[in-house]
């Protein structure tokens, strides 16, 4: 197993994706929407790509609510971050956190999905990229209902990445489409960081994904190719002993760290464990080319031992009572937004 997480193009696997996935330096795939038809069409792909090597893949998926929720038929349908707080007291905006984060790790691992990517803990809603993907634009609020996110999907036996480190969302340019850059005060972009600090401390991160956002008070580079936030801040400030994830390199906010092989060199370099590569075949191969057989033991640790199965999971009193409750959030969401 390698540090390289890939994509797949379709509904099955493909020859050159079993090829790949053979690969030495693959450490497993993400999947996206266009992997997903039903609930049945789900368990085969998996069961292909399990099948594919004898060493137990990372699979993986952005699946945090939304507008970014990639399974929607046959699976609950989960609000974005911002219908917790803006909708419900405080006390009730934890308690549907906490249902959903166990609600969604869950129903994943049901199909044998190690891990999904969550929470964002980017502060505020004006950011392209993050919106309302974001719990609240005050850090105390935002703290509560994600450290109770993590607690659900922690119950339910999935690990948590934290993104994007040191924080995405005083930026209005999407790094999906550019680099953006942060050109506040080293205080402000502090202050920011301070939820990443604080569920540090009390060893609620499994992992972290930074930006692809440069902040220029502190650094040239974008967080996600940089010594300094990753090595200086992450691991020898803040003692983060997890798991870091670069953020996709084929998004164009990591585009400024050179070609793709050089992308991946740079994130290596500033201390990512793990690579995500997605939606550019060629940029993949670039990458694997580079890497040669780079091999490590980081993606281990982010398997999930649980084994959930998917009709009793259906048939539980806690899946009904939670699932209920969430759909109910979010058509109230719906209506608000719609209002």
């Amino acid at each position: 197993m390698g540090p390289l997480m890939i994509d797949i193009h379709g509904l099955a696997l493909s020859e050159e994706d079993k090829c790949l996935l053979k690969h030495e330096s693959v450490a497993g795939v993400i999947l996206f929407s266009r992997n997903y038809e039903d609930p049945k069409q789900l368990n085969q792909l998996i069961k292909e790509i399990r099948s594919c090597t004898g060493e137990r893949l990372l699979i993986s998926v952005d699946h945090e609510g939304g507008r970014v929720q990639r399974f929607k038929d046959g699976f609950t349908i989960l609000p974005p971050a911002q219908a917790y707080a803006q909708l419900c007291d405080i006390k009730k905006a934890q308690q549907l956190a906490f249902d959903a984060g166990w609600l969604m790790a869950m129903e994943l691992m049901a199909f044998d999905i190690d891990l999904s990517y969550a929470p964002v803990l980017d502060l505020g809603h004006e950011c392209l990229a993050i919106g309302t993907r974001s719990f609240h634009q005050d850090i105390a609020v935002a703290e509560k209902i994600a450290l109770a996110m993590i607690d659900g999907m922690h119950h339910a036996g999935m690990k948590t990445t934290g993104k994007h480190f040191p924080g995405h969302g005083a930026v209005i340019a999407d790094s999906h489409k550019e680099t953006p850059i942060d050109n506040r005060s080293q205080s402000d972009v502090m202050r920011d960081m301070q939820i990443f600090v604080d569920l540090i401390k009390v060893n609620k991160l499994d992992a972290i994904m930074p930006a692809h956002v440069i902040y220029s008070a502190l650094d040239d580079k974008p967080a996600s190719g940089s010594l300094y936030w990753l090595k200086d801040i992450l691991r020898e400030k803040l003692h983060f002993q997890g798991i870091i994830f670069s953020d996709d390199l084929s998004m164009e906010g990591a585009a400024y760290l050179g070609n793709y092989a050089q992308r991946a060199q740079a994130a290596l370099n500033a201390g990512c464990d793990i690579l995500l590569a997605c939606n550019n075949r060629n940029g993949t191969l670039s990458i694997l080319e580079s890497l040669g057989h780079v091999l490590s033991d980081k993606p281990k640790s982010l398997l999930s031992k649980t084994r959930v199965d998917y009709q009793t999971l259906l048939k539980s009193h806690q899946w009904k009572e939670r699932h209920y409750a969430l759909r109910k959030l979010n058509q109230q969401w719906q209506e608000y937004i719609n209002n």
